[in-house]
């Protein structure tokens, strides 16, 4: 696999000459089945109740992006002639999002909720409080967030409010008149997003329990104070999800970083999608509320329960019940890779190593940055950041190397979604102490996630590697399943410095080992698969594993199908939307798909394929992309070749067999699109690789 690549066309899906295959499945169905396997997780009696609780909220955190990024795009295009989406098309998305969200409120009310108040964890509504807890209620009330509301009443000069993305707010009907004898009727009560959305009763009211009070239970229970002299009728919360894809014009944007900057603020307000009110909201307040926002019916959602449930972790953050959470896991320093007191640089020359977070933990990165920062043979640190967060001791330790003289190079992908003030704001401060900051490629986002160190040793220079298949966040290191890589092998390393020069020049640029997007990794795979089906068609071993988060790409689905017909043997773990329809007698019976849903965010991707008998035929890939098409002609993707065999079938015995034997947390995907549940008790890969590192 050292043979060399030019880089430098874009490449584009060869058509495949294959026979008619089955129809694909539906990509938005497919991102609705994740969630509800996440949901699933909630109704596990194995799985520890606060836990249970945060699936719930996982659950609508996932469906807001959805309707802000994926269902909006639906939206869009159905609007443009030609789009090739119809207003059915969007009811019949709606129509399973809706199905899906009142089993998750059929969930929480009926199984999580009555479990919660059996181990003495309550969220006490307002006609359940006692005098006392009322009387609480009333002066936090009085103290803390009647000084913050801002009622309006509508009228022709107080007009219907912006109303921000995702933002809690109360509509109301109102009787009586106005302090200036006017019937109008309609106001619009904004809550600050400042104001906690769940308040923890003190001991002393609580009746021995751990006892919680909504924001809106509290706001309800007062709402008539905000409006003197008039009674409230009919009243309901709700919430507007919007549009919240940042628009910038690529062919004519001159500063990327001003660009964004500028429209961060137009993000929450952006075309409404969706519309969320409370299941007893009286039919002519959501009505007036749709006519307002321009929604049709099919966008209004009516929910049982409080209008946000992802916020929600604020009680299992408060919450006293250790008990009820899994158990605490550290990772764990891989001492036998990483002795602990010897450089980090020195044991690099012995061999590559790999990191397998969050059983192992995500310091020994942070550590070779470290030690590259404090040495003072480290000349140039090179690193890709898209999502680090908006405190990273690593960004800290890039700043810090720049004030000390070093040559720091950060490429900042500044379009990573929801991350972009952050990446903006750490853009200005490496700026600010002398880093180079680039942005990539305008209209290409910088996924790759790479780490070069270059140091003088003995007269030369010698370049050291880190490569990832997760982004540069220790926080996300503890609750995703990634793998990095640490290298000093000159062929690598000389390709991560292409990858930088690439990035900075936009000049074509030469790889040896790297395969990289938007230029050859797409056809090399397709190569693979090629070859693994040729393998198939001449009677030779042919066998595929991957494990990639997504797989909605066509091209890449139909060389799979064609190498199924060859008969070679295909075992996909694919974590969330999955397109190809395993099963299919004659297109895709040799193919497998399954996905493993546990306590961890599976994120790793790995490649494996063998064409033949030889030490020479097979090949492992560690890679920053999924197989959709945005990764393969969209952005600025890595896969490396793991040649080291001792690492190679480490990977191979952590990463992927694991998973492909996972009872307890798998789930295999039928030819219909639908997913069952592989068994209710067995094995968890998760879990044993927990064992094992601990």
């Amino acid at each position: 696999m050292a043979d060399e690549t030019r880089v430098g066309d874009l490449g584009e899906p060869p058509a495949a000459a294959v026979s008619p295959p089955p129809t694909l499945l539906n990509r938005e169905s497919s991102i609705l089945q994740f969630n509800r396997r996440v949901l699933a997780q909630a109704r596990r009696p194995d799985v520890p109740l606060l836990e249970r609780l945060r699936y719930v909220t996982i659950v609508s955190s996932n469906l807001d992006e959805f309707f802000e990024v994926r269902f909006a795009d639906l939206a869009e295009a159905s609007r443009r002639p030609g789009g090739g989406v119809s207003r059915e098309d969007l009811a019949a998305v709606a129509a399973a999002a809706h199905a899906l969200i009142d089993e998750q409120y059929a969930l929480l009310n009926d199984e999580v909720v009555p479990e919660l108040q059996r181990h003495g964890i309550v969220v006490v509504n307002h006609a359940d409080r006692d005098e006392a807890q009322r009387r609480w209620v009333r002066r936090f009330f009085e103290r803390e967030v009647r000084p913050l509301l801002v009622p309006l009443v509508l009228d022709p000069s107080h007009p219907f409010p912006l109303v921000a993305n995702k933002s809690l707010n109360f509509i109301a009907r109102l009787g009586g008149r106005d302090a200036f004898g006017r019937e109008n009727s309609i106001a619009i009560v904004k809550v600050p997003r400042v104001l906690p959305r769940v308040i923890r009763l003190p001991d002393s009211v609580s009746g021995g329990r751990q006892a919680f009070v909504l924001l809106t239970s509290v706001i309800r229970a007062h709402l008539e104070e905000l409006f003197p002299g008039r009674s409230v009728e009919s009243f309901s919360q709700f919430r507007v999800t919007r549009d919240s894809e940042l628009e910038y014009d690529a062919e004519d944007v001159t500063n990327l970083r001003q660009a964004l900057r500028s429209n961060l603020s137009k993000r929450h307000f952006g075309l409404a999608i969706r519309l969320e009110v409370v299941h007893s909201c009286p039919q002519e307040l959501h009505d007036f509320l749709l006519r307002q926002l321009q929604l049709p019916e099919y966008a209004l959602y009516k929910v049982n329960g409080p209008v946000n449930l992802a916020r929600l972790t604020e009680l299992i953050d408060q919450a006293g019940s250790d008990d009820l959470r899994f158990p605490r896991y550290e990772p764990v320093w891989p001492a036998a890779d990483l002795p602990p007191g010897r450089s980090i640089f020195d044991r690099l020359h012995d061999g590559d190593v790999v990191l397998h977070h969050p059983f192992e933990s995500f310091e020994p990165v942070v550590q070779f940055l470290r030690e590259a920062v404090e040495d003072p043979d480290v000349l140039a640190i090179k690193q890709t950041i898209y999502r680090t967060g908006s405190q990273s001791v690593l960004m800290d330790l890039l700043i810090e190397a720049a004030r000390r003289g070093k040559e720091v190079m950060a490429v900042v992908e500044l379009t990573a979604r929801f991350d972009e003030e952050a990446n903006i704001n750490w853009a200005e401060r490496l700026e600010a102490v002398g880093a180079q900051v680039v942005y990539g490629v305008v209209g290409l986002k910088t996924h790759a996630k790479l780490m070069l160190v270059t140091r003088r040793e003995h007269g030369r220079l010698r370049r050291y590697v880190h490569l990832s298949t997760g982004n540069y966040n220790p926080k996300t290191a503890r609750l995703y399943t990634d793998l990095g890589y640490l290298s000093t092998d000159p062929e690598l390393t000389a390709d991560a410095d292409a990858v930088f020069q690439q990035l900075a020049s936009q000049g074509r640029m030469r790889m040896r080992r790297m395969l990289t997007a938007p230029f050859v990794l797409h056809r090399r795979l397709i190569a693979h698969i090629a070859q693994v089906a040729e393998a198939a068609r001449a009677g030779r071993p042919a066998r595929i594993v991957a494990k990639v988060n997504a797989l909605t790409d066509p091209g890449l689905i139909a060389a799979l199908m064609d190498a199924g017909r060859a008969g070679a043997k295909i075992d996909l773990v694919i974590r969330g939307a999955c397109m190809l329809p395993p099963g299919v007698r004659g297109h895709t019976d040799t193919i497998r798909v399954r996905s493993v849903v546990g306590r961890f965010l599976e994120h790793t991707r790995v490649l494996y394929f063998r064409w033949g008998e030889g030490d020479d035929d097979e090949v492992l890939y560690l890679s920053s992309a999924d197989w959709m098409s945005r990764n393969m002609f969209r952005r600025i993707e890595l896969a490396w070749p793991v040649r080291d065999a001792a690492l190679r079938q480490r990977i191979v015995d952590e990463a992927l067999v694991p998973y492909l034997h996972d009872e307890l947390d798998a789930w295999t995907l039928d030819a219909d699109g639908a997913y069952r549940r592989v068994a209710e008790a067995g094995i968890s890969a998760q879990q044993a690789l927990t064992r094992r590192y601990r």
